[in-house]
């Protein structure tokens, strides 16, 4: 059975401004249910993890100040959001959600959080709608209990944004290879280096994408033998979406899910997926998109 973590929370303590990209969140799960593509008992509600699973991987001092409300105001802005209590209960708790992921997936093979994918922070800052790197975290997390199996990790990003957080994170981490497949004109403006980079043109179609993916990929797997992949599987990449310039078609995007959770699956490698972006401008195309992510998984592991 998958395990899913989402808690109300995930929606909710945004402003107004935020909330029509936010909603996925709130139909996503009951999407899930009404198509009896998981039961309610997969999900699990996360809960904040202890300082030490968050200062592992960002900057103590950064960390503090976060939870006091004491970043600049050039601070806050680069972070797209106002600063407040609940918002910093929904950062951490999301991270929570990835690490509870990360330790359910060694057991059943898969866990996937309705949020997360939070790869725009950095050690010591918040970028672009993340404060708190989640996928980052939680490798860290795996990296410092040996005793769990997980001596390598791959990052397979596959939002249509450049994983800039966490390729500037794990850039003298030989235990963890980045690799971001991007839109190249996409936010950030100024990129980090993953360990493996694909910039993509405007454009770039279910075809080209998919073979680039298929060709790059199984490599990945043969020539660092990762023994844990984090997956990004943002559905910002639709020719639908707003703030993307790729031209993926939802068929597309489901290949491209199909494609990387069933090398996982064949491999035996725990996977943990986190959604990332999507904002088409029909909340429905998002859900949709994201929904499919969730198909795939329970086609793939029930």
């Amino acid at each position: 059975m998958l395990s899913i973590a989402w808690a109300p929370l995930y929606a909710h303590p945004l402003p107004a401004a935020h909330r029509f990209p936010m909603l996925k969140y709130e139909l996503l799960p009951e999407q899930l249910l009404r198509e009896g593509v998981v039961p309610e008992s997969a999900f699990f509600t996360p809960v904040p993890p202890p300082t030490e699973d968050i200062v592992r991987t960002h900057c103590p001092d950064y960390y503090q100040r976060l939870c006091a409300g004491q970043l600049t105001r050039h601070e806050e802005r680069a972070t797209g959001f106002p600063w407040s209590p609940a918002l910093i209960e929904r950062e951490v708790t999301i991270l929570g959600g990835t690490l509870e992921c990360a330790r359910r997936a060694l057991q059943g093979g898969v866990a996937l959080n309705i949020a997360g994918g939070t790869h725009h922070a950095f050690r010591d800052r918040g970028e672009g709608f993340c404060l708190l790197n989640d996928q980052a975290a939680a490798a860290d997390y795996l990296l410092a209990h040996p005793e769990l199996g997980v001596h390598k990790v791959l990052i397979v990003d596959l939002d249509v944004h450049q994983g800039n957080g966490t390729a500037r994170i794990f850039q003298h981490e030989p235990r963890v290879f980045t690799f971001s497949m991007h839109g190249a004109r996409n936010y950030p403006g100024r990129k980090e280096q993953s360990d493996l980079d694909l910039p993509l043109p405007d454009g770039t179609d279910d075809a080209a994408y998919l073979g680039l993916l298929q060709d790059t990929l199984p490599r990945l797997l043969a020539e660092h033998q990762p023994d844990f992949v984090f997956y990004l599987s943002g559905v910002d990449v639709l020719a639908t979406d707003k703030l993307g310039y790729l031209a993926l078609s939802p068929a597309g995007c489901r290949q491209r899910d199909e494609f990387v959770l069933g090398l996982c699956h064949r491999h035996r490698l725990p996977v943990v997926v986190c959604m990332g972006g999507g904002y088409s401008p029909r909340i429905a195309d998002i859900v949709d998109a994201h929904a499919n992510t969730f198909r795939v998984a329970a086609d793939l592991w029930n």
